[in-house]
């Protein structure tokens, strides 16, 4: 016969109490953050979504050449989009894709080398690709954002200092955004390791972008 003491039924009923009290804690946790949650999303106020305008925009990637002047690409077919909530400026869903075949560099010679295996290797990897995530204001027209750019199948995080012509925290969802953001990026990062003495590794990227609503 098992004999169960007084101390030993107490202890069971504080472990219960206490088993009880604490599954009531994380119950409430998870509540007040559910709400919070909640609250955050409908104090925000709406999101407005835009296309890149095509015609409208230009991005182009200079590089240094022999030490003495430059050499210049340009990517004159894209296509992108930017979700942007004027309340909530640092949650933004930007995303740019340059269609690397139609690349140009000045003369055929320079843009078959850069279009070649040597470099962006458009035959395999034909979209050079920027997506951005998070966006911090540093004035009421300018901007980093923060993400990432894709070129012959590599990943990289990148920055974009970015200028609006207008203070985005006015967005309306009617008129034309435009923009212009700058970054450099090491393209021996991205597998482009080719005529190092003859060409730089720094490459500066510029976007003069125009997006409309839609």
């Amino acid at each position: 016969m098992e004999i169960i003491t007084h101390s030993q039924k107490t202890s069971a009923i504080d472990s219960a109490a206490v088993e009880r009290h604490s599954a009531g804690i994380v119950n409430t946790r998870r509540i007040a953050l559910a709400l919070t949650l909640l609250l955050a999303t409908a104090s925000a106020g709406p999101a407005y979504r835009y296309q890149l305008d095509g015609a409208g925009s230009a991005v182009s990637a200079r590089v240094s050449f022999l030490g003495l002047g430059h050499k210049t690409a340009r990517f004159p077919v894209m296509r992108g989009s930017i979700r942007i909530t004027p309340d909530r400026l640092d949650a933004i869903d930007l995303d740019v894709e340059l269609d690397a075949r139609a690349m140009t560099a000045g003369s055929k010679t320079d843009t078959d080398y850069l279009r070649g295996k040597a470099f962006f290797d458009v035959a395999n990897y034909p979209v050079v690709r920027f997506s951005g995530q998070r966006m911090a204001m540093t004035g009421p027209t300018t901007a980093r954002v923060e993400g990432q750019i894709t070129a012959r199948g590599i990943t990289r995080p990148a920055v974009l200092a970015v200028t609006f012509r207008d203070p985005p925290a006015k967005t309306t969802g009617r008129d034309p955004i435009q923009l212009t953001a700058t970054t450099a990026i090491n393209r021996r990062d991205f597998g482009m390791t080719a005529y190092s003495l003859l060409v730089g590794k720094k490459v500066a990227i510029t976007i003069q972008a125009r997006l409309v609503p839609g």
